[in-house]
């Protein structure tokens, strides 16, 4: 199935394309039987088997579509999967953010609880001990009712306006709406019981992510102001959202790295297992992710113990009883 000239555009495009507006993320295997018998459908007397689809077939058809859907604001975009590792491809609007994209088939207090939601993710329990990043259900739905006397922040550019409090869901609903995003690829939930962004999600809401969360700095800075901690971080392998992977030691460094990106980052090195940026041994890194829920406070920077030698509460302790009450 190769020996491809310039990408053309045919109705063998135009089905694969209905195909991934059908499903909005994709993988290269699940790719191989679609496009398969998409060729056997347009060369009948020829039948084209999966395992004759090649990657650059799939790419020659990601190109093709990507010259052709430009013009309506459209992209797909890949990265990989920040557990399986897997490579993902997804069709990202590139210039409607996801949660507008979500006021289409949910209401507006529906969109509040979901932002609610992301505040627990990137803020609650998002800090400089545990960078977590996940809630569970528990978590979540303690989202449903806003906070006395909020009042919603709405982004537009770089300026943030002010509008009324949105109103309290009810616990059903709050659940049903959770299933939803998650069925609609917006959230992932794992078989610990934590959601989080999906790997589509990150694609789409990666300038959001920056401008809501991060008050300075960006993708591009490695510094950290001492009183603040930077929320949105990056892979120093790969230049992707680390909302799951590995941390240096020193929590006061900015230096996060994916999993799956570590040997990339160790052979850019020249073979050095150390932090990127401070320099220090990149030996029992702190995880990032859920698991960081489940790594306790030890690291907390007043030391494990509190006031009259109890052990002082911290996100990632809420966080592992949140999954344990689920």
């Amino acid at each position: 199935m190769s020996d491809h000239g310039d990408p053309a555009y045919d109705n063998t495009h135009r089905a694969f394309l209905q195909s991934l507006l059908a499903r909005q993320t994709i993988t290269f295997a699940e790719a191989k039987p679609i496009l398969a018998a998409i060729q056997t459908v347009q060369t009948p007397n020829r039948p084209t088997l999966p395992e004759d689809v090649s990657q650059a077939d799939f790419e020659y058809y990601v190109d093709a579509l990507n010259t052709h859907i430009s013009a309506y604001d459209f992209e797909i975009r890949s990265t990989h999967h920040q557990v399986s590792k897997e490579r993902i491809y997804a069709l990202v609007n590139t210039t409607s953010d996801a949660l507008t994209q979500m006021a289409t088939v949910h209401t507006p207090d529906e969109i509040a609880f979901v932002k609610r939601v992301l505040d627990a993710m990137f803020e609650t329990y998002n800090t400089q001990v545990a960078e977590v990043m996940a809630v569970t259900s528990m978590q979540a739905l303690k989202c449903a009712r806003p906070p006395h006397g909020e009042q919603q922040r709405r982004d537009s550019g770089n300026q943030t306006q002010v509008t009324a409090s949105s109103a309290a869901l009810t616990g059903s609903q709050a659940q049903s709406v959770l299933e939803s995003i998650v069925q609609e690829g917006w959230f992932e939930l794992s078989a610990k019981g934590y959601h989080s962004l999906s790997p589509r999600a990150l694609m789409e809401l990666r300038g959001w992510l920056v401008e809501t969360y991060n008050d300075q700095g960006g993708e591009d800075s490695d510094e950290e102001e001492d009183d603040e901690h930077v929320k949105i971080k990056f892979c120093a392998a790969c230049r992707e959202i680390v909302t799951v992977g590995q941390r240096c030691t020193d929590l006061g460094c900015g230096a996060r790295v994916h999993n799956h990106c570590t040997r990339n980052l160790w052979r850019s090195q020249g073979g050095k297992e150390e932090c990127p940026t401070c320099k220090k041994a990149w030996t029992e890194a702190p995880a990032v992710g859920e698991k960081a829920a489940r790594q306790g406070a030890r690291q907390a920077t007043n030391g494990p113990n509190g006031p009259n030698g109890r052990r002082r509460r911290s996100p990632s302790d809420e966080a592992q009883s949140g999954a344990e009450e689920d």
